[in-house]
């Protein structure tokens, strides 16, 4: 990348932003390089991070990294053999160091939307034990603590006691009545690191000692005592072994960091380019940028582009003011094959030189692994060399005009020139005669478009105007305005050839009407022509504009129309499935509580059949006729009404409730086969039949499988019936329990039959596990029975009874549900 096509661009101003998100010295320092780069997966790879890095921050407020400020100058201590770390240092670095490790920490934790933070982070090293150690050794105030080793402890109370000793001494000068007089002041100072007394100069002799100084005045001494002499050598000895022991100390702890040299040098790397990735997020999320795509095809397509440079936030964090109150207004920038050049129009203070700056600095912005605020979608190629010819850029000094200086930087670019190449240039032909520098500003966008370069121009040319709109390759877009005011609206129109109004802005600006009308006087009448026309075309552009527009705005509210409209229909679909199942529920519980009064009515008939049995069973033995034995006509009625009342009222209530009345069936003739929808005879139960087994079918009624004679079934059509309840009882006493058959005694022919009955009839009940007791015997009925159960379609499985429920004797059966 050309250094000063960044200076024109301003992306050293992005950087001072980005850096300044940073929170450590490192991640500053590597900040304020920060440059485009020209290597696609590089790129790739930065853009990546930084997007983790957005997403982590989205949910948290940054890494938790702390980096002393004058971090550099520990690193230089530890790079210098025995040169101990001061204590504060050292609790610096320790607190740095942990916190690189809580970092290490937390994004382990992420999971695997966060591959790149993850990675970056897994070769880090835990310092874990000299942190400890520094803690242990160093209190928060920077001071080394007594426990640091056996000698310090040893030596600091040997000190403790001394200077005890010596004060003690110094106290008696200083209460003692023969000495007390002869001090200047009642105070014990320090002189040269030894305690000493303030004693009078003209008592010189009064107390023996060694004078240490005079006042300034000379009227006072500073007196060691003789007595004091030998404490304070002692004192002066062990503040020496003090020193020397805390040295060793911190020595100790220093050379620790400085044996893992290495492991301490990839954590400082690894919380550098954290430090980074969180700024570039930090700066991502302050513009509202997003990725862009790395276009493979040299696409550039920047949707919704804005300068970041001219947003509130940007501006307040480069201590510009206050930022201006309106956010930039966003352009498209589209170079989409085979359009590779754009020529921009419009009227001054219009726009155009902000686009051109906001491609380049976006350009730039991406190379350089940052987020650029544009549009999802947004795409961008990766350029090996940029250049900008913004602005002007005269020299006095050098002798150079602003069109000398335009074409030096033109002729810097072609030398300079590598592919993919991005060019922008700034009224390329301006400061020079109009026709001339129209014709050459045409031959340098020719130029560059034939060495492959994609570029970007601005004019107010007008030949350039028609080569835009007549070239292959090249189109033109210009920068609308307010047909009213004349004010800029800031926004690109492709297609449009568009005006510079330098006459109409004039007069906007407060030029004197004279002047404008003079000026309009003095167009020649092709130039008028020109002129309308081109007013033409651009009314004809903005009446095209504006029902494109009112055709967008109705289309999106007809989608949204048709968002709610399916959403509606989701809800009342949805209403209707939960009152389905409500429905459904309902009827359930109602059919069960019907079941369980069915079942109770059984029971009951079974009973009064037992009873009535038992009565006939006591004529026989009383020797009443014959005739009179069993059960007469009267009792079995009587018995069957009573059933029979009781039933009806157990239906009447299920068809009092909320259900529908049944649709009626329609028979319709054919065969019997599977898929088949039938009604069981007897039964009035809907189904349909799953398998055809000789005379036999096995029909799905609910969920349930029955097996039944085939002419029993009759062949239905037309809707299902909701509900139907037919019931028939039977009055002779069912042997046993509901949930146990007992074949004992039974030939296979008899036993058989019994049970396929039994086991129909289970299915009207909740029971799930029945018990066959069939004996042990010469075990052909328990074989036969075997056989039958492996291949009935209500059967789930069937075992040996335990022995506590009769063993080989029994059978256990469990059913499908």
């Amino acid at each position: 990348m050309h250094p000063g096509a960044l200076r024109a661009l301003e992306f050293d101003r992005i950087v001072a932003v980005v850096r300044g998100l940073s929170v450590t010295p490192t991640g500053q320092e590597r900040l304020a390089e920060l440059h485009p780069s020209v290597d696609a997966t590089t790129i790739a790879h930065a853009q990546r991070a930084t997007t983790e890095g957005t997403r982590f921050l989205g949910d948290r407020p940054g890494f938790p990294l702390r980096a002393p400020a004058d971090l550099d100058a520990i690193l230089q201590a530890l790079a210098v053999e025995s040169r101990a770390l001061e204590p504060l240092r050292l609790v610096s670095l320790a607190d740095y160091l942990e916190s690189i490790e809580q970092t290490r920490s937390l994004v382990a934790r992420l999971g695997e939307p966060f591959p790149i933070l993850r990675q970056l982070v897994a070769p880090l090293s835990s310092f874990g034990a000299e942190i400890a150690d520094v803690r242990r050794k160093i209190d928060s105030a920077g001071e080394v603590a007594d426990d640091a080793s056996p000698a310090l402890a040893g030596i600091r109370e040997r000190l403790r006691k001394q200077r005890a000793k010596l004060r003690s001494t110094l106290d008696g000068f200083l209460r003692g009545r023969e000495t007390a007089k002869y001090l200047q002041e009642q105070v014990i100072t320090d002189r040269n690191g030894r305690y000493v007394l303030v004693v009078r100069a003209e008592h010189r002799s009064s107390i023996p000692g060694i004078v240490h100084g005079t006042s300034a005045s000379g009227a006072s001494l500073f007196l060691e005592p003789l007595g004091t002499v030998e404490v304070n050598n002692d004192i002066v000895a062990l503040e020496e072994q003090e020193l020397e022991e805390v040295r060793r100390i911190l020595l100790e702890l220093t050379d620790r960091f400085r044996a893992r040299a290495d492991d301490l040098q990839q954590a400082i790397d690894i919380a550098t380019e954290l430090d980074v990735i969180q700024a570039r997020a930090r700066f991502s999320i302050m513009v509202g940028g997003v990725e862009p795509v790395i276009a493979q095809d040299g696409a550039l397509e920047l949707k919704g582009a804005r300068h970041p440079l001219l947003m509130q936030s940007v501006q307040e964090r480069l201590d510009s003011g206050p930022g201006t109150r309106d956010s930039p207004v966003p352009v498209d920038i589209l170079l989409l094959s085979p359009i590779t050049t754009l020529v921009i129009t419009g009227p001054n203070t219009g726009g155009k030189t902000v686009a051109l700056k906001t491609a380049g600095l976006l350009v730039a912005m991406a190379q350089a692994g940052l987020h650029v605020p544009a549009e999802q979608g947004s795409r961008l190629p990766v350029f090996r060399s940029l250049f900008a010819d913004i602005g002007d850029a005269q020299s006095i000094s050098a002798s150079l005009s602003t069109f000398s200086a335009h074409i030096s930087h033109v002729v810097s670019m072609d030398r300079e020139l590598a592919l993919p190449s991005l060019v922008l240039l700034d009224e390329i032909g301006a400061g020079t005669d109009p026709i001339e520098g129209s014709a050459l500003g045409i031959a340098v966008i020719d130029h560059f478009r034939s060495r492959g370069a994609h570029l970007i121009a601005t004019t107010h040319y007008d030949s350039l105007k028609s080569y835009a709109s007549t070239t292959p390759g090249v189109t033109g877009a210009s920068f609308g305005f307010d047909p009213g005011t004349f004010a800029p609206t800031y926004r690109i129109v492709y297609g449009s050839p568009g005006r510079s109004l330098a006459i109409e802005i004039a007069a906007r600006l407060g030029m004197p009407t004279s002047v404008i009308a003079a000026a309009r006087e003095n167009l020649s009448e092709p130039e008028k022509q020109l002129a309308e026309h081109l007013k033409r075309i651009d009314d004809d552009l903005r009446r095209v504009e504006q029902d494109r527009q009112g055709l967008a705005r109705e289309r999106t509210a007809v989608t949204e129309a048709a968002m709610k409209l399916r959403s509606r229909e989701d809800a009342v679909r949805e209403r209707e499935d939960k009152l389905r199942r409500r429905l459904d529920a309902k009827l359930d519980d109602r059919l069960r509580d019907a079941r369980v009064e069915i079942d109770a009515v059984v029971e009951g008939l079974k009973a009064k059949a037992a009873a009535l049995s038992d009565q006939a069973a006591v004529r026989l033995r009383t020797g009443e006729r014959l005739r009179a034995a069993g059960l007469n006509t009267g009792e079995t009625g009587a018995v069957r009404a009573e059933a029979r009342a009781a039933l009806d009222e157990i239906a009447n209530r299920l068809k009092g409730g909320a259900t529908p009345e049944p649709a009626a069936i329609v028979e319709e003739p054919g065969p019997v086969e599977p898929g088949t929808r039938v009604v069981v005879g007897g039964l009035g139960l809907e189904g349909i039949v799953t398998a055809v087994q000789g005379d036999h079918a096995d029909v799905d009624v609910r969920g349930k499988r029955l097996r039944v004679a085939l002419k029993e079934l009759r062949v239905i059509g037309g809707p299902a019936p909701t509900a139907k309840v037919s019931i028939s009882v039977d009055l002779q006493p069912r042997e046993g329990l509901l949930s146990e058959l007992n074949v004992i005694g039974s030939t296979v022919e008899d036993a058989l039959p019994r049970l396929e009955r039994f086991l129909d009839a289970s299915m009207g009940s909740d029971l799930r596990e029945l018990r066959i007791v069939h004996g042990h015997g010469t075990g052909q009925l328990r074989r036969a029975v075997a056989a039958f159960l492996k291949n009935h379609p209500l059967v789930e499985r069937f075992e040996a009874a335990p022995q506590n429920q009769g063993g080989g004797g029994a059978t256990v059966v469990v059913l499908k549900d």
